[in-house]
């Protein structure tokens, strides 16, 4: 399954209307089933799990504005680093654990869990809301039942240098065919040693690659046919080849991080996904970077007459073992509606609820790029799902994942690695 939203539902693009608006706010304060934190009787101590809590302020904002919402409610995050996320969920979740809600960081892992019963089914909640500019909500339908509901929804664009683009006389990187980005890429490129400026940084996240292949070609990730990956790869690997990307071993084996790569201005341009632009705004206004940035559409294709770009939702799922179930469907509901929204967007977060009216208060925020390209990059025509739901979508990824490590440290050639993700597919998946 792809999440795809066209013209008449991309950011910005979609009118809420006031009775929409206020049908949302009705429902987060609606009866659901009479229990503690639903009708004001005793006080409730809901668990949630999340990721880098003190330096990931979407969470704390909307645990505020729930708490501030439901005074007998106190949010107790469960945190758990970004990078051991889905493995440490995976495990706490098959030793029974009891925390309510569950943030879902991508669907891989939500089709994961799922698919093994560890999730409850709020079917009754989506039914019960109004979800018409609830983005990203159909890529957690798994035959007709729901067991999550998305508060975000981000998708990739390019962030660019602009006193780099300046110093170098070149032009912002508007509406750039991938062989354009290589080109810049290249002329972007400075220095030496621990000086050294490079072109661009592609993430060592197989999507950087793959995800964009399969939205921009069409091509299906769980399909066993993997060959509209190579022109992508041809294109990554000759940059880390040619030293105008950081090689992908020596980010690994460093653990690069891609916020430090921007905000040390140590590369001009980076591939990411608007989850990132809290960050850089929260560093700006700390004064731990001074870097001049802009956004710009992702690259495309040479025959593409749309921007078309991935992008992923991230959603809260009730825990089929949650101590608290009637508060953590509450909080699901509310964290995907107006005012959850209105919340993570003061932070610079892109929600899954989507109007004209979030999206100017998004670029109102203070540090954000007033220009009209940075505004354009939040209108790609189609936003593509990053990976399709399904109940091999987890045993494809951890394939894919492999396969793409080993053409990018170069034990693989790209024709090899990719002819071998298709043969262990269709013989170990399909």
């Amino acid at each position: 399954m792809r999440a795809r939203l066209d013209r008449n539902a991309r950011l910005g693009k979609v009118v809420a209307s006031a009775a929409a608006v206020a049908f949302v706010v009705t429902a987060c304060g609606g009866d659901d089933g009479g229990d503690s934190a639903s009708s004001g009787d005793g006080d409730v101590t809901l668990s949630v799990s999340v990721w880098n809590y003190d330096t990931t302020p979407e969470f704390q904002a909307l645990f505020e504005a729930f708490e501030e919402a439901n005074p007998n409610i106190t949010i107790e995050p469960v945190d758990i680093l970004a990078d051991d996320y889905d493995d440490k969920l995976t495990a706490m979740l098959a030793g029974g654990d009891e925390t309510d809600v569950l943030t879902m960081k991508n669907v891989i892992g939500y089709s994961r869990y799922a698919n093994r019963g560890q999730l409850a089914d709020i079917s009754d909640v989506v039914e019960s809301a109004d979800t018409e500019n609830l983005a990203g909500l159909e890529s957690y339908d798994i035959d007709g039942s729901y067991y999550a509901m998305p508060y975000r929804q981000d998708f990739w664009l390019l962030y660019y240098n602009k006193g780099l683009f300046d110093e170098a006389g070149l032009d912002y990187p508007e509406n750039v065919t991938w062989d354009e980005y290589a080109d810049l890429a290249e002329q972007l490129t400075s220095g030496d040693g621990g000086e050294k400026v490079y072109g661009t940084y592609h993430h060592t996240w197989r999507s950087v690659i793959q995800a964009i292949s399969a939205a921009q070609t069409g091509g299906d990730q769980l399909g066993g046919d993997y060959a509209f990956f190579t022109d992508q790869y041809e294109m990554a690997v000759g940059l880390q080849d040619s030293g105008f990307a950081l090689d992908y071993g020596t980010a690994s084996a460093q653990q690069a991080d891609y916020r430090n790569m921007f905000e040390t201005e140590a590369t001009a341009m980076m591939p990411m996904g608007t989850w990132y632009i809290s960050g850089i705004l929260a560093a700006k206004a700390n004064g731990d970077t001074e870097v001049d940035w802009g956004l710009a559409p992702m690259p495309q294709r040479p025959d593409s007459d749309e921007v078309v770009t991935f992008g992923s939702p991230t959603a809260f799922a009730v825990n089929e073992n949650a101590q608290n179930a009637d508060a953590a469907k509450r909080f699901v509901e509310f964290a995907s509606g107006v005012e959850g929204a209105t919340a993570i967007a003061d932070v610079g977060v892109v929600p899954a609820l989507q109007s004209p009216e979030i999206t100017d208060a998004y670029f109102a925020l203070d540090g954000m790029p007033e220009d009209e390209l940075s505004r354009t990059a939040f209108e790609p025509d189609v936003v593509e799902l990053e990976m399709p739901v399904s109940e091999t979508t987890s045993d494809v990824d951890t394939i894919l994942n492999e396969e793409h490590e080993l053409i990018m440290v170069g034990e693989k050639s790209i024709a090899d690695g990719i002819a071998t993700m298709g043969d262990r597919v269709n013989n170990e998946v399909r």
